[in-house]
């Protein structure tokens, strides 16, 4: 198929971009007192549905779904979003390995509109049917849930499951043709390595420990992160001077939400790149990374003004916007 087949979806893409949020908007709901007139801010602006409830999580959810119902409607294709898809399925297979395992039921803990839902997969471990879960899920399913009848240890099951959801990330963006999904998928894995070693340091965990848990990347030597991450914190910062992920190492001598901060606007930065881009799925990947850092960042702030945070102690926490 030509180039061409992105023209129309782009288009649409540029005509949403202009009701994305700047950073002169999120000032503006910086400075509001309270967290009811912070949602009405963003209500006022299209958010949430008129027939739903003018609920925080109910107008926050609504927009996810906005944001991917935009999405199924232009891309030609959407295959190619599969690597974004992956941490929710993960994250839903993680949830039925522990429901099927414990024999316990707990409402909501499940990602709706996945290829399998939450609950089929609750069945399909029961049954120990591994087979009938999607590519390698099944090999995983297996070993997360054999490791939480053997050993009883919840860590050991999440990192098994979270780090094959991170090949899982990577195989897809590899294999998708597009060089922004490739670059998307590599920096998610990258940054979630850094993290692992950066709490693992924090926690004192062991090297096997951390072995277990990162996923090789092109970009970083897991290795080399590793024995930083033994020594101590500095250590880290000075290893990531030396990669394409510097910036994260004056983030993390500042503070941990400076270094949490750091994570998320590294992909915006990432994705900025591509967003003129007009004959690419580019565009349309940066716009619901976009959408996606926009609902994180309201998030932060209802969540700040719900506790009482100054705004200075919000702002600290709050991301780069796309636009």
């Amino acid at each position: 198929m030509s180039n061409t087949k992105y023209t129309y979806a782009v288009a649409r893409i540029r005509a949403l971009e202009v009701s994305l949020f700047s950073n002169a908007f999120i000032e503006q709901l910086l400075s509001l007192q309270t967290a009811e007139q912070v949602l009405q801010a963003v209500v006022e602006k299209g958010w949430g549905d008129v027939s739903a409830p003018e609920d925080a999580e109910a107008v926050l959810t609504r927009e996810e779904e906005k944001t991917w119902e935009v999405i199924r409607d232009v891309a030609p294709d959407m295959s190619v979003f599969d690597v974004l898809s992956y941490p929710r399925m993960y994250h839903n297979l993680k949830a039925a390995v522990k429901a099927a395992c414990t024999r316990s039921h707990t409402p909501d803990i499940f990602y709706e509109d996945c290829p399998v839902s939450g609950e089929e997969m609750v069945k399909i471990i029961e049954a120990r049917d591994f087979a009938k879960l999607p590519g390698k899920m099944g090999r995983t399913a297996q070993e997360a849930a054999d490791i939480l009848l053997h050993t009883g240890d919840g860590q050991l099951c999440d990192i098994c499951v979270d780090r094959a959801a991170l090949e899982a990330v990577l195989e897809a963006g590899r294999s998708s043709g597009e060089p922004i999904m490739e670059d998307y998928a590599e920096t998610t894995v990258a940054i979630a390595d850094i993290k692992i070693a950066v709490r693992s340091q924090k926690t004192g965990k062991t090297a096997d420990f951390m072995r277990t848990a990162m996923a090789e990347c092109r970009s970083l030597n897991v290795d080399q992160l590793i024995r930083a991450a033994l020594v101590g914190a500095e250590e880290i910062a000075g290893y990531l001077e030396g990669t394409s992920y510097a910036g994260g190492a004056d983030a993390l001598r500042e503070s941990p939400s400076a270094f949490e901060r750091w994570c998320d606007n590294r992909m915006i930065e990432t994705m900025k790149s591509y967003k003129y881009e007009t004959f690419s799925v580019g565009p349309l990947l940066g716009y619901l990374i976009a959408r996606e850092n926009e609902i994180k960042t309201v998030r932060i702030i209802l969540t700040g003004k719900q506790n009482g945070f100054s705004e200075d102690a919000i702002r600290e926490r709050i991301r780069e916007m796309y636009v």
